[in-house]
């Protein structure tokens, strides 16, 4: 009979113990509730966790957890999405405000991608001339390409920008560069993409307003001096790279939230189903 009462005693003393984890798990999941209804999703998910670091038998409110942590997420995601559509607005309409300027080459029969340039740098309007020329495709990836024209070969793969002051950068060599000749004529074009340039395109926008000497750097080196034009091309070119690329990361940013979503949803569905059958 001591025996039965002792192990009776201890059986309430679990219980007791047991309700109070949970009593202190349901205080958590309040405050992670009132947190998601004024929209502090971070702070609501971090209830949550702690309810199963701190409480981790504490299962019904772990349960409820779970479930709140679902809507969290949706909400964020969508919180998300939102923040972003007015990025994506904002951008585009910073795109419309200045896409006339330029001239978007494309063959709709052979390009799925178009390049934007700016119009005194167009192929028809340069023949028979060394120049930096600089284009952006609709997925904001800019390039510059060195192009040279003379007499003989100099076989050309980098190219050194110099400021007034003795600044300068130039490129690494280019991983894409081919020879032709036109009539006793070489022609020598070697091209750089944004980011693989040695910062020359960022150089050049950002001493636009300067004087800019050019040195095309092979078996022999032939210097030039940039034309205002072409200092104009590097800067309008750059900037509606800018504005391109950023639309880009926006669409990428805006369907990982969607996939996301999708994923929360699809969760909801499995655990709604695991309910039914229970």
């Amino acid at each position: 009979m001591k025996k039965l009462t002792i192990l009776f005693c201890g059986t309430l003393a679990l219980a007791a113990c047991g309700n109070g984890l949970e009593k202190k798990a349901n205080e958590k999941l309040m405050v992670a509730k009132a947190a998601y209804e004024r929209g502090d999703y971070e702070e609501a998910k971090l209830q949550i966790d702690s309810i199963k670091i701190l409480y981790p038998k504490a299962f019904e409110a772990r349960k409820a957890g779970q479930a709140l942590m679902l809507d969290v997420e949706t909400k964020a995601q969508q919180k998300t999405l939102a923040y972003l559509d007015s990025a994506f607005q904002a951008k585009t309409e910073e795109f419309n405000a200045i896409k006339d300027k330029f001239k978007l080459e494309k063959d709709a029969e052979y390009q799925q991608v178009g390049n934007y340039l700016w119009p005194t740098q167009t192929i028809e309007k340069n023949m028979h001339r060394s120049y930096l020329r600089f284009q952006v495709n609709e997925q904001g990836i800019m390039s510059m390409t060195s192009i040279y024209c003379g007499a003989g070969n100099i076989h050309h793969t980098k190219v050194k920008v110099i400021a007034p002051d003795g600044s300068f950068a130039e490129t690494p060599s280019s991983k894409d560069s081919y020879e032709s000749t036109d009539m006793n004529e070489k022609i020598e074009k070697a091209d750089y993409k944004l980011g693989e340039d040695g910062n020359v395109i960022e150089f050049l926008n950002l001493n636009k307003d300067k004087n800019i000497r050019v040195e095309y750097i092979g078996d022999r080196t032939y210097k030039t001096t940039m034309s205002p034009t072409d200092r104009q091309a590097a800067a309008g070119v750059y900037e509606l790279a800018q504005i391109l690329s950023a639309m880009e990361q926006i669409k990428k940013e805006q369907e990982e939230a969607n996939l996301k979503i999708g994923f929360i949803n699809k969760k909801k569905e499995r655990k709604a189903q695991e309910e039914i059958t229970d």
